[in-house]
């Protein structure tokens, strides 16, 4: 862990290198217009979509207080449905926790997941001798870069089309052309085989309902249905601010996030219950049907408790991760994304405080933020982004004079 001077350095290193990259100065506000276009769409499209964001956010307000007990609820749910369930209380005892699930020369296919990110999953079972794949395709494109994520929901935003065709050409010793159409064809073709060769498939959460056990997936490429379908083990990593009371309240949830995400439609929801099973001979109940015959959920703490019961940031919990505030703020359209760590913006500031980095690493993000609120604005949950940053400006000068 770099100590707060040489974290500024490195910081504002790579805020300069996003500035003076041209291609990047004109990908990144071009993305921002077409996302304000698209959620206005949708929003005009979908108008109750207003009033129900506003419901999420008194849903958030009730639950974040109550962690332990809607985790308690859903791990006895999950139980009942035949999945085994772990609580993480640090990322290291999840990767502990999910080596040892894997264990070594298994072919890994994972749905994109910032949890994943966060703990550096990919990189531990790669370690361990696994082959490891990222199956969205910004993701894909973004690891065989050997690069972090640029935004939750398009992670290669940075990436262009002529710079991924020459990725593609790298990786299948074939020349790619740079029509997007093709690239993508390319990039199925490739994971098709990894999807049925693999032994574990893994993935993240959107939202979680505890009464039912439900596990709520999100996505259009139908990658993350694959991973979660296709291999005999499913290994879901999921935050435990992510659980909601019921299916209900988790459609809610997963309404406002795919809609503020941009979507006015979503192509596939998945909800998983637990290892597939069947009762057809004789009323029997048999796990491993056509799908995994495991389900494995790893609930992770990771310093989310401890900001749970922050009265003053615990506010940072409730996002639920469409993406928008990234490109209404100033500070990531002028650096081209790199304004961050593992939760880049303004609102991954107590994220890397608390969950993935430390305060060194998140006192200059926290300075970066320009306080003009209109992260604010866009949130669907309405997350005072400003004020957020204005206190751990607070905490990080006070730990400096102690």
């Amino acid at each position: 862990m770099p100590d707060a001077k040489s974290a500024f350095k490195q910081y504002y290193a790579q805020l300069l290198q996003g500035v003076h990259d041209p291609m990047l100065s004109t990908i990144f506000p071009q993305a921002s217009d077409t996302y304000t276009a698209v959620v206005a769409r949708a929003k005009a499209r979908f108008p109750q979509i207003v009033a129900l964001a506003k419901e999420v956010r008194s849903l958030k307000e009730e639950c974040i207080p109550r962690l332990d007990e809607l985790v308690q609820t859903a791990s006895e749910s999950l139980k009942y449905g035949g999945a085994k369930v772990y609580y993480a209380y640090t990322a290291g005892d999840a990767l502990k926790i999910i080596g040892e699930i894997v264990g070594a020369g298994k072919v890994i296919v994972s749905g994109k997941t910032m949890t994943g990110e966060e703990i550096k999953l990919r990189h531990h079972l790669e370690s361990l001798r696994n082959e490891f794949w990222e199956t969205d395709v910004g993701a894909f494109l973004q690891q065989i870069r050997k690069e972090r994520p640029m935004h939750p929901v398009v992670p290669a935003i940075h990436i262009s089309r002529e710079e991924s065709a020459r990725q593609l050409s790298k990786l299948l010793g074939r020349e790619i052309p740079t029509e997007p159409s093709i690239q993508v064809r390319e990039i199925r073709e490739f994971l098709r085989e990894k999807f049925f060769k693999a032994d574990i498939g893994v993935t993240g959460c959107n939202v979680l309902a505890a009464e039912e056990g439900s596990i709520f997936l999100l996505e259009n490429e139908g990658n993350i249905r694959m991973a979660s379908s296709t291999p005999p083990v499913h290994i879901v990593l999921v935050g435990i601010e992510k659980v909601v009371p019921n299916i209900y309240d988790a459609l809610k949830v997963a309404n406002v996030t795919w809609t503020y995400a941009g979507f006015s439609w979503l192509t596939y929801l998945s909800i998983i219950g637990g290892p597939s099973n069947t009762s057809d001979i004789e009323l029997t109940r048999v796990y491993g049907a056509t799908g995994p015959k495991e389900v494995h959920v790893v609930f992770l703490d990771n310093g989310r408790s401890t900001i749970a019961k922050d009265l003053l940031l615990k506010e940072a919990l409730y996002c639920v991760r469409c993406g928008g505030c990234y490109f209404e703020c100033p500070v990531y359209r002028l650096t081209a994304g790199h304004y961050g760590y593992d939760y880049v913006g303004g609102i991954g500031a107590v994220g890397t405080a608390y969950i993935s980095g430390g305060f060194e690493r998140a006192a200059p993000i926290a300075y970066t933020c320009l306080r003009c609120g209109r992260c604010k604005e866009v949130c669907p949950v309405s997350i005072d982004v400003p004020a957020l940053n204005i206190e751990l400006r607070k905490r990080i000068v006070n730990m400096a004079k102690s």
